[in-house]
């Protein structure tokens, strides 16, 4: 635990967080402090095979102990170092709440407070210890929880040399927030045929679905002119923005929905009178209901320069990722590993739908089946962020369990 805790923290004070308006790979030149860290630290626990590229991807292996000398499958684990552009990552203060024993839990001296009745995994964690930030940024757990995790499970074979075990794969990659963490991933390189991203929340919560996601523009292009001339000349396109937002269906919002409930979710908005644009979310579990969406926004788009005739209007709609349950529903040995270990752990394990995505959404579409294993952690991409040692410490034997399933069934 003390371990585990001494890891996370050091971890969690990088600022790594990545930039959507970047253009770059990685986004943010920053990421590359912790990764430089997680490089050196596997050089020095022993391993040979490590790589840190250009664009900020770790590649390493933890060589096979194969005594019998029968063919073992590589598996691989994968974290990205990555944290959200939606709240700051610089400065974190971590706050370590031992033995804790219910109630709200107040952060640091802001006046920001993590509510039981609000949390419901909080009674789920009673006596563990928790790590929470001092209100002023987010904590990071998504992923440096993960990165954690591989970190330990890389530390305890190299301590460990007799464990009899199949080569275990290991990739740290970057900018998985702003959707891109698989772009320059190398399949080759890593050479696994089953791999497991650790990005999930609750103890007993494996997921082999996900989201299937894209994202949405729409941009809206007006005429500026002084305020005090502007009678029959101005156009402002803000207000085609605004109209926009009101036109977007209340019961599909993430505030309104949960479970397989697909959303359709306004995330940005930047305006002026000249120019302006919101760009949406659209997040089903089915190509079906993402084809609905597409439909509603054309239709949306069509009543809007209707409605705003001298306003030019565009829609644009990229790709994200898609679902993994389908790939993974024909590769479901690597699953059914998974919840034996998880069984074996005692943590109860449920396959949960994921109300997001991981790299591994990507990676199984590019070919590599990675379903997601828990963190213990919460409230990711804000303030009220947490994490549960314990249920970590559960994600670490969890693991360790798969490495010895796969190699019980090779």
């Amino acid at each position: 635990m003390n371990n585990i805790i001494e890891r996370f923290t050091r971890y969690a004070k990088i600022d790594t967080q990545s930039d959507p308006a970047s253009e770059t790979i990685p986004s943010t030149k920053k990421q590359f402090d912790l990764s430089n860290m997680l490089y050196n630290e596997l050089k020095e626990m022993g391993y040979e095979n490590v790589e840190l590229n250009n664009m900020c991807y770790i590649y390493a292996e933890i060589p096979e102990n194969n005594p019998s000398n029968k063919k073992l499958p590589k598996i691989g684990f994968v974290a990205h170092v990555d944290t959200s552009p939606d709240r700051s990552g610089q400065n974190v203060n971590p706050q370590i709440i031992e033995n804790y024993q219910g109630g709200d839990i107040k952060l640091g001296q802001s006046d920001i407070t993590i509510k039981f009745d609000e949390n419901k995994h909080l009674k789920d964690c009673l006596g563990h210890t928790i790590i929470t930030t001092d209100g002023t940024t987010l904590l990071g757990s998504d992923d440096k929880s993960g990165v954690t995790a591989i970190m330990e499970l890389a530390k305890y074979y190299a301590d460990n040399p007799n464990i009899e075990h199949g080569p275990i794969g290991i990739c740290f990659t970057p900018d998985e927030e702003i959707g891109r963490g698989a772009d320059k991933f190398d399949l080759d390189k890593f050479g696994c045929e089953y791999a497991y991203t650790i990005d999930g929340e609750m103890p007993g919560e494996i997921n082999k679905e996900t989201f299937t996601a894209d994202h949405a523009w729409i941009k809206c292009y007006g005429r500026e002119i002084h305020p005090g001339s502007a009678k029959d000349i101005m156009v402002n396109s803000s207000r085609a923005i605004a109209r926009a937002i009101e036109l977007l269906p209340k019961d599909q919002a993430p505030e309104t929905t949960e479970g397989h409930q697909p959303y359709i979710h306004p995330h940005t908005v930047k305006g002026a009178v000249g120019y302006s644009e919101l760009m949406i979310l659209l997040r089903t579990f089915n190509d079906k209901d993402l084809k609905t969406q597409h439909d509603f926004l054309n239709n949306l788009v069509d009543q809007l320069k209707k409605e705003f005739p001298k306003t030019r209007i565009e829609l644009e709609i990229k790709k994200v990722y898609r679902n993994m349950l389908y790939v993974l529903q024909d590769n479901p040995k690597g699953c059914d590993y998974l919840f034996e270990a998880a069984d074996l752990a005692g943590v109860n394990p449920v396959w949960k739908p994921i109300r997001g995505g991981t790299d591994g959404s990507r990676l199984t579409e590019m070919g590599l089946p990675c379903p997601n294993i828990f963190t213990g952690g919460q409230n990711f991409h804000s303030e009220q962020e947490w994490l549960s040692v314990n249920s970590l410490a559960k994600t670490i034997e969890t693991m360790k369990n798969l490495v010895q399933v796969w190699y019980k069934n090779a």
